[in-house]
């Protein structure tokens, strides 16, 4: 059951197509780089440790003993991201083949590659995405971040009154597809956009590949050298998948897209529901993801969105960005022409945080569902069928 199936790269000019695809070769290649850029780390520490005098390295032999353990770890995290890369060339079904590496198993084609610090950092978010999105580890923040949007979208469409495998529902920023997933297990048709080559990948291998439950163990917090309470703490195993996607196959129709969000959706009145989670804070112009959005939508449509203001462009070197507080994103949301049906405010969310930290993060986010206009004369035509068009509790009318 392959679910990503599509890479828009149809207007790709020869250039475009080189840079996409050294932009593949460098996420393959800072996978690769996983165990050595690791094991370095540790490395300098055990090297500095070997320095201290003798009677401080006496008091720490437990803490060497906790270095060589996260070795192991690394090891253990290489082994799952050596899986991840295999055949991994055949991602992408409609991709031009001049952007796949000819072979990715082949470290000639990739030598003059740069592996950038930042995309080590990216590996390592990746793993902490897997405890998020696809263990028992996470279910706290699913519960946060995804069951708010998912019991919206269950009272707006309700199986009850209507066939909710029509609806279409387009997940955002999908990271590795858990709250698309979860839709489509639930019935409705939804599809998920990413970006992101690392999630890609990820998201390919678990979606595709993850047989049966709890399958394999990563430790994701290995990395976390601050703020650990026990040493145990930074070496939990994690298991994934808590559900296996091709054993639970979805009641419902379930798609994965790659691609940049602004490029590949632009049928206008197309979606039942844009669902966001921790989406709309990436864009440069936060605008033009709300125009977009809009317009796809259609009428008498909704927008279900969740998660804090972060501005990933902010201070991004290069990049420009505009930083809307959510009282000015309101009236912009306003402008483009929805409706807003709920705003709620102060919603406790923690994004692949270790539960059993020192430090804990925790944003206040923002929750809203806001609805495109039903245009009247185009009643019979946006019901899908449905003559109900009574209000539920909520102040949410029916398709």
């Amino acid at each position: 059951m392959d679910h990503l199936a599509e890479r828009h790269f149809e207007n790709y000019s020869p250039e475009d197509a080189e840079e996409e695809r050294r932009n593949f070769l460098s996420v393959l290649k800072a996978f690769r780089y996983y165990r050595s850029h690791s094991m370095n780390r540790v490395d300098k520490t055990e090297a500095y440790l070997s320095n201290l005098p003798s009677e401080h390295q006496k008091m720490m032999i437990k803490y060497r003993d906790h270095l060589f353990r996260i070795r192991n770890c690394i090891d253990e995290n290489f082994q799952i991201i050596r899986k991840l890369v295999e055949d991994v060339g055949n991602l992408f079904e409609n991709a031009n083949q001049a952007m796949v590496p000819k072979s990715h198993n082949n470290r000639n084609e990739d030598d003059d590659i740069r592996v950038r610090l930042q995309d080590m950092d990216k590996v390592q978010v990746t793993l902490k995405q897997f405890a998020r999105d696809w263990s028992a580890d996470g279910e706290e923040e699913r519960q946060q971040c995804y069951a708010p949007i998912i019991n919206e979208i269950e009272k707006f469409y309700s199986a009850d009154k209507l066939d909710i495998s029509k609806i279409r529902i387009l997940v955002p920023g999908a990271g590795l597809g858990r709250l698309t997933y979860e839709l489509a297990y639930r019935g409705y048709y939804c599809e998920g956009n990413e970006f992101s080559l690392f999630m890609l990948v990820a998201s390919n291998f678990v979606l595709n590949k993850c047989i049966v439950e709890n399958q394999y163990t990563i430790y994701p917090y290995v990395h976390q050298y601050v703020n650990n309470l026990h040493r145990k703490d930074q070496v939990t195993p994690v298991q994934f998948p808590d559900v296996s996607p091709t054993k639970a196959k979805p009641k419902g129709g379930f798609n994965m897209v790659a691609g940049d969000f602004l490029q590949v959706y632009n049928t206008s009145n197309y979606w039942d529901c844009v669902a966001t989670c921790f989406f709309i804070d990436c864009a440069n112009n936060v605008a033009e993801f709300v125009e977009t959005i809009y317009k796809i939508l259609r009428p008498g449509a909704i927008w279900v969105n969740l998660g804090p203001l972060l501005y990933h462009y902010s201070d991004v070197s290069g990049e420009g960005s505009i930083e809307p507080s959510y009282e000015d994103l309101l009236l912009i949301i306003r402008a483009v022409g929805f409706t807003i049906l709920k705003n709620e405010t102060g919603i406790k969310t923690k994004y692949a945080q270790n539960p059993r930290s020192m430090q804990q993060s925790e944003y206040l986010s923002v929750f809203f569902v806001c609805q495109k206009p039903l245009l009247m004369n185009d009643d019979d035509e946006y019901q899908n069928g449905n003559s109900d068009k009574s209000n539920d509790s909520n102040g949410h009318g029916h398709h």
